[in-house]
């Protein structure tokens, strides 16, 4: 829902009621994650749940969800051999969600766009399926909750698993008794997260620095480049980034928020540098610290680091040379190889040309993360 939410906060603002459908379910070769969104207002039409494969189909049962108003949960699977069949040419399957939306059958949407745009979590939990009333909603906030599942032990246990959910960005199902028992499946809740974007900070104000955070934005990042040279960080060097912060990199990680989801990348290969850097990035709970260098470099970096008195498990932690071997060259190569490594390391992929393997392509869960 975030890519449409402009669009569709200007409907609902206007007091339209439209069809708004989100991928709730994947399995296989799905073409998009769980909480892409398309919304449907008469002929007109944001966003895509299928990359085209299913969408003519999903834009007439939202027209049809509208004129109900009854919310509708429809899978989506393999096409057959009749090419103008509605099915996905990928050979995925995907469970899709269309519930009519107004002020009046969604009265918290504005309060979630105003969260999102301050970049503050929220999760937004619907049923699916199950004993409950299917569509009926519940929000969630770090410190407050609005709408109703049902019964407030169901309540209580969605706040509780929304909430961990959006610490660590997750959006997925999860499956409850009637009465919010966590042993049971009948009911099935889908989890929306609206998590603030996760956090790459980038140390050493150079030309690959500028290639990396022009990447990592694209890639969704909240990007961070800190250098302690001020005639080197500047904003005017680094426009893609958020954040350009002028202090001894050591000194900033040292006080930063870090998490599960933060992104180190340590390209100063300067010892006085980067060997402090890493004894604090090492420590943190940051879920990738990746640093620049060549093999000598890396060699002489891990002596000082065990110097320092870090354990093998901490230094077992660092990415490093950075990035997969791509045989990249200039800062723009190397950028798209440390961000093919966090893509691989997100993912679980093999590393290898897709040509060379066989099997699903797509629909793996993010390493270390449940649906």
């Amino acid at each position: 829902m975030r890519d449409v939410l402009s669009q569709i906060l200007r409907w609902w603002e206007a007091g339209e009621r439209f069809g708004l459908a989100t991928v709730v379910g994947t399995f296989r070769s799905a073409p998009r994650p769980p909480g892409a969104s398309m919304a449907v207002l008469g002929e007109e039409v944001v966003g895509s749940v299928s990359g085209g494969c299913v969408e003519g189909a999903v834009y007439e049962l939202a027209r049809e969800v509208v004129a109900t108003g009854r919310p509708v949960l429809q899978r989506y699977g393999v096409s057959d051999d009749d090419a103008f069949s509605v099915g996905l040419t990928c050979g995925g399957i995907i469970d899709v969600l269309v519930e009519p939306v107004s002020r009046q059958a969604f009265p918290e949407l504005g309060e979630i766009a105003a969260s999102v745009r301050r970049q503050e979590p929220v999760a937004v939990a619907t049923v699916m399926s199950g004993p409950g009333r299917v569509g009926a909603r519940r929000v969630t906030w770090p410190a407050r909750a609005s709408g109703s599942l049902g019964p407030a032990r169901l309540d209580a246990a969605v706040d509780d698993d929304a909430r961990g959910m959006l610490a660590q960005g997750l959006t997925g199902v999860r499956r409850y008794g009637a009465e919010g028992e966590r042993r049971l499946d009948d009911l099935a809740v889908f989890v929306h997260s609206f998590a603030p974007p996760p956090r790459m900070l980038v140390f050493g104000a150079i030309d690959f620095a500028a290639a990396v955070a022009r990447i990592g934005k694209f890639l969704g990042y909240h990007v961070v480049v800190c250098d302690a040279r001020p005639v080197f960080a500047t904003a005017k060097r680094f426009p893609e980034a958020d954040e350009v912060v002028v202090k001894w990199p050591h000194d900033y990680l040292s006080t930063a928020h870090i998490d599960g989801r933060t992104v180190i990348c340590v390209l100063t290969h300067d010892p006085k540098f980067d060997v402090p850097l890493l004894e604090v990035a090492l420590r943190t709970s940051a879920g990738y610290v990746g640093a620049m260098g060549s093999r000598r470099t890396h060699e002489d970096r891990l002596a000082r680091l065990r110097e320092a008195g870090l354990t093998e498990d901490e230094v077992a932690r660092l990415r490093s040379p950075i990035g997969l071997d791509l045989g990249a060259r200039t800062p723009e190569e190397t950028a798209v190889s440390i961000a093919a490594e966090l893509i691989q390391l997100r993912w679980g992929g093999s590393g290898r040309a897709l040509t060379d393997t066989s099997g699903r392509i797509h629909g793996r869960e993010p390493a270390g993360e449940g649906a």
